[in-house]
């Protein structure tokens, strides 16, 4: 359902290098670049992460409630986001761990460096007691 989804920042080069190093950890790499964008994706035909200098020329804010959930595959692969994400200046919005809602949903929080809200998860982990 969803194709792409666009962040703006403040700061394209400072916010590629952010991203380059963060979605690194879960298989996505760059697939476009323009003068006032750049985007990621993990395959062809998947949904694209844009990175954008926004297009009326004000400063690029955060929206309340706005977040963007990248499927990391794996507990690790979450885990090496959100280590990734708050060593290059990310903020810690909830460390990686086992939300039950829904059952098996393991998920971490962190903002990137212009304040927009990430979400890196993976499903169907079974908990042990």
């Amino acid at each position: 359902m969803i194709g792409y989804v666009t962040l703006g920042t403040n700061d394209v080069n400072r916010a590629a290098a952010f991203y380059d190093a963060v979605l690194a950890e879960i298989g996505a790499k760059r697939s476009r670049e323009q003068a006032k964008y750049i985007a990621w994706q993990i395959a062809p035909g998947q949904p694209q992460l844009l990175l954008i200098d926004p297009y009326d020329g004000n400063g690029a804010s955060t929206g309340n409630g706005v977040m963007v959930g990248f499927r990391a595959g794996t507990p690790e692969r979450v885990r090496a986001a959100y280590e990734k994400a708050v060593a290059l200046g990310g903020k810690d919005e909830g460390p990686p761990g086992l939300r039950n809602d829904p059952p098996g949903f393991y998920v971490a929080y962190v903002r990137d460096l212009d304040g927009n809200k990430l979400a890196f998860y993976c499903t169907s982990i079974v908990p042990t007691l």
